[in-house]
């Protein structure tokens, strides 16, 4: 029977917020999981017998490093994996984020533990957006710093994915503030990811598209860019041992263009809500409610 992935989450940020759950879970041998669609609870298992690896996702690595989470896993004998999402600061798109020094700190400290092939850089979603002053904007200004870092660090991809409009979002930006988020035609698209992985090839990165099939086939041919897995179970194998499932992951976006392995989130999009407040969040009911 192969063991198990487990992803820790895509429903909220669990390093930052959750360990407490978590560590308690680990501790009982089992994540008691609400379905995000018909509400029942299933049992994930948590031990080591069963789980092969964890792979984190998060844009605030600190609690989980200062409060000695990173050190105690890994004593228990778990293989750790890191999502990190490091985007430009915006105080409106991400307003409750640390300061981008912080989190590239973080990402030193992850580096420093676990090596830089434990650790995806996420730099997700690329907005554009409409200014109260008719100005056209985008959230790339510091693109090229956070690039730089991870290259620096060891690092050899970025994945990335435009902003996903869903009319929540557009709600919520309408409700929340002066800026109107755009979706930008194909070939400002394509025009970007161009520059973007000219950019990061130069500095030894491959950048990788999350669930943008329709983007991915508008690319010119030659242009080193590909699909991402944001679960990348092959990886996961590399960095560790065999023992699961190669299988996509068909409960993913997979028509999207989504190529992650198969994994169990652990993470509720009602029972641990992500303070974080992102103004493009699609799942956060806090965002909502304000």
């Amino acid at each position: 029977m192969p063991q198990i992935v487990i992803s820790a989450s895509r429903r909220t940020d669990i390093p930052a917020f959750y360990m407490p759950w978590f560590m308690t879970a680990i501790d009982a041998g089992c994540f008691e999981v609400q379905n995000p669609y018909n509400r029942r609870t299933v049992a994930v298992p948590a031990t080591l017998d069963q789980v092969h690896s964890i792979v984190f996702w998060s844009k605030n690595y600190g609690p989980f490093l200062d409060q000695g989470y990173a050190k105690e896993l890994v004593q228990r004998g778990y293989r750790l994996f890191f999502n990190f999402t490091i985007n430009s600061t915006h105080p409106v798109l991400e307003p409750m984020l640390p300061a981008l020094t912080l989190r590239l700190s973080q990402l030193d400290r992850l580096v420093d533990t676990f090596g830089p092939g434990c650790i995806q850089w996420r730099f997700d979603p690329i907005c554009f957006f409409l200014e109260r002053s008719g100005h056209m904007s985008d959230n790339l200004d510091q693109f090229e710093i956070i690039a730089r870092r991870a290259a620096q660090l060891g690092l050899r991809l970025c994945i990335t994915s435009f902003v996903d409009l869903y009319r929540k979002v557009l709600r919520r930006a309408g409700d929340q503030c002066d800026l109107q988020l755009i979706d930008p035609p194909m070939p400002q698209k394509v025009a970007t990811i161009a520059r973007l992985a000219d950019h990061l090839a130069g500095l030894g990165l491959q950048l990788q598209l999350c669930c943008e099939k329709n983007l991915l086939e508008a690319l010119p041919p030659g242009l080193p860019v590909r699909a991402s897995s944001c679960i990348p179970s092959e990886r996961l194998v590399d960095l560790y041992d065999p023992g699961i499932s190669l299988a996509k992951d068909s409960g993913q976006r997979k028509a999207a263009g989504c190529t992650c392995g198969v994994s169990r989130d652990i993470g509720s999009y009602n029972l641990h809500p992500c303070p974080h407040n992102c103004l493009f969040c699609y799942a956060n009911p806090i965002c909502d409610a304000q």
